[in-house]
């Protein structure tokens, strides 16, 4: 551990989990935390020409699947998008699929914690095009849709999934998915949504703390759309997001990151420049 902010939420890990990890980490008993991994120049999607974006930045470090499995092993509900679904035919969001030396320490801290057996699965779609096959919702799943997504939905049916239908739109507003996730008795809420996800959350003040790992590699940007953590949304110079680290880990070459993120201002006057 390199830097770790007095006070944190601590208490929770088991001496195994803890000494992995390197010390102990807790949450707020409300908090949605987003989980990203991402280049030395910023890249935390290579793509759709390589869906595996996350393992081919990372390298498939062990660490960073362990820290991975421990914030889903926290998590009451694990948020994505469709793309991410998409992209990702036969991962399960659960802690043991992404980390299995732990599955037993994993399962250990959900039962101490009076959580269920695995975190929920929650999918973002405002169309409905979803594989409704995918083996990430064979044991059911939260569907968030629109009007029109839902009635797309009912053609292809999900039968251990629960399907919302948020409005007319064509767009959904994460506020509202949240509110569904949090009627759902879900406090403990992790994304591992892409940047266009991440972003609508950070639209809608929504985000709580950022778990970002730094992989020591450069990606590099041409002809493809390789996004950082945000996409579809622009903040500077008018939006004045920022975000205080309050820890630092590192293994080999590898940063761990945690932010807690405030809430935005908008800038007046002179924005400056150098």
């Amino acid at each position: 551990m390199l830097h770790e902010e007095p006070g944190l939420p601590s208490g929770s890990l088991t001496s195994t989990l803890a000494m992995t990890y390197g010390g102990d980490l807790g949450f707020t008993e409300s908090c949605l935390y987003a989980n990203f991994v991402a280049s030395l120049d910023g890249v935390v999607a290579l793509g759709s020409q390589d869906p595996s974006s996350g393992s081919a930045i990372s390298g498939g470090e062990p660490e960073d699947r362990f820290v991975m499995g421990l914030l889903r092993a926290f998590a009451d509900v694990v948020l994505i998008g469709a793309g991410t679904l998409r992209a990702t035919a036969g991962h399960r969001w659960t802690p043991e699929h992404v980390y299995p030396a732990a599955a037993a320490d994993f399962a250990d801290l959900r039962r101490r914690r009076g959580r269920t057996a695995g975190p929920e699965l929650a999918v973002v779609t405002a169309s409905g095009d979803v594989p409704t096959g995918h083996p990430g919702l064979r044991a059911g799943a939260l569907i968030a849709t629109t009007t029109a997504g839902a009635r797309l939905l009912d053609k292809r049916p999900t039968a251990a999934c629960t399907v919302v239908a948020l409005g007319e739109g064509p767009t959904l507003r994460m506020a509202d998915v949240l509110r569904v996730i949090r009627a759902r008795g879900h406090t403990m809420v992790l994304t591992e949504g892409g940047p266009r996800l991440f972003g609508n959350l950070v639209r809608d003040h929504l985000v709580d703390e950022l778990f970002l790992t730094v992989s020591p590699v450069v990606a590099g940007r041409a002809g493809t759309s390789r996004p950082g953590l945000v996409a579809g949304l622009e903040l500077l110079p008018g939006r004045w997001e920022t975000a205080e680290l309050i820890s630092v880990r590192g293994r080999a070459s590898y940063l761990f990151l945690r932010y807690r993120l405030h809430r935005t201002h908008d800038r007046g006057g002179d924005h400056g420049g150098g």
